[in-house]
């Protein structure tokens, strides 16, 4: 079965570089929690991470994966002065691999959300100039949702271009960690407040302020992503649905309606058939696209968590490769 996967990750060494302190100071003890023995998903493999080229296709070749759309770990937390150029050299740096190997390889773009102004035409450049399929953008910048007035112009620049915002985990503000997570160990702290929960719940808010501020009133063919099983919104829907309607909210659909409309979700590696049996049966296998979160979790089983789903064959393709087909511009299939 072909394999499109969504949420693989690569960083460039001038990234790297750039972004190291910052990193450290948004989430103090991440590489320490989530390195050596025991790392488990999380806990990235180094060299593959700064790879576009032989590991990685071997690694891709040895467990069935026929195409990555790569995302740079990318410059969105720099300063507005920095952010804009080291965004459009990691697009160049990924464009470029991506015709190196214009078969294997698909890309989202990098936009400097701290230089909002400049965020929609560094999208419209990366999709129809070097040919990527959307932007993935790591949670809040400044503390602010793209919901934020500022961003209007990269949610238009999306629409327009029928690219999906790909909504990817980031560590909530500081000012939160230690009253919702502290007291515990660092590891433990730095853990809960982000792979294990804090950064899933930072994510499940950030779309529902999306939802609640209009954001696809205004954009109706906004095309969002959502990973790990959709951040928790799908097993929440009734309840929100019931608690927020819309004579209550003012916007114009459901949470449900908007998750079957605008919304695609993907399991981020998080290979669980029972998780998989309920989005399909919530909001329809036709919303859910493929991603493993490449290299922090390996591809191991990839292949055979889908070969053994309880789904037909049209389900299991629409899922593996047939919606990312459809949905995602510019791709070499």
């Amino acid at each position: 079965m072909k394999l499109i996967t969504l949420e693989e990750h690569y960083m460039s060494p001038e990234v790297a570089r750039a972004t190291g302190p910052e990193i450290a100071r948004i989430s103090p003890g991440f590489a320490e929690a989530f390195s050596g023995e025991g790392g488990g998903p999380g806990s990235p493999d180094v060299e593959a991470l700064g790879d576009l080229g032989d590991k990685r296709l071997a690694d891709m070749d040895a467990y069935g994966i026929d195409v990555q759309v790569l995302s740079g770990l990318n410059a969105q937390h720099l300063p507005s002065d920095v952010a804009p150029d080291l965004a459009r050299a990691t697009n160049d740096r990924l464009a470029a691999a991506m015709n190196r190997h214009p078969d294997r390889f698909a890309g989202f773009a990098s936009v400097p959300t701290s230089a909002p102004d400049r965020a929609g035409d560094e999208l419209r450049r990366a999709v129809g100039d070097l040919g990527m399929s959307g932007t993935l953008v790591f949670g809040r910048t400044e503390g602010r949702f793209l919901s934020d007035p500022r961003f209007e112009g990269l949610l238009a620049a999306a629409e327009e271009t029928g690219a999906p915002v790909y909504l990817h985990p980031s560590p909530a503000p500081l000012a939160t960690t230690e009253e919702n997570y502290g007291g515990l160990s660092e590891v433990v702290t730095t853990r809960l407040q982000t792979a294990a929960w804090g950064w899933h719940q930072e994510t499940a808010v950030h779309f529902m302020h999306l939802v609640l501020s209009g954001v696809f009133d205004r954009h109706p063919d906004l095309k969002l992503i959502l990973g790990h099983w959709g951040e928790m919104i799908p097993f929440f829907l009734e309840r929100l649905d019931e608690m927020l309607p819309t004579r209550i909210t003012g916007v114009e659909r459901s949470f449900t309606e908007y998750m079957r409309e605008n919304v695609w979700i993907t399991p981020s590696g998080m290979f669980t058939q029972a998780n998989l049996q309920y989005c399909v049966e919530t909001i329809g296998a036709d919303r859910i696209m493929y991603s493993v979160d490449y290299p922090f979790v390996r591809m191991d089983g990839a292949q055979e968590f889908l070969s053994e789903a309880r789904l037909d064959d049209s389900q299991k393709e629409a899922i593996a490769h047939g919606t990312a087909e459809r949905v995602l511009p510019n791709l070499v299939v």
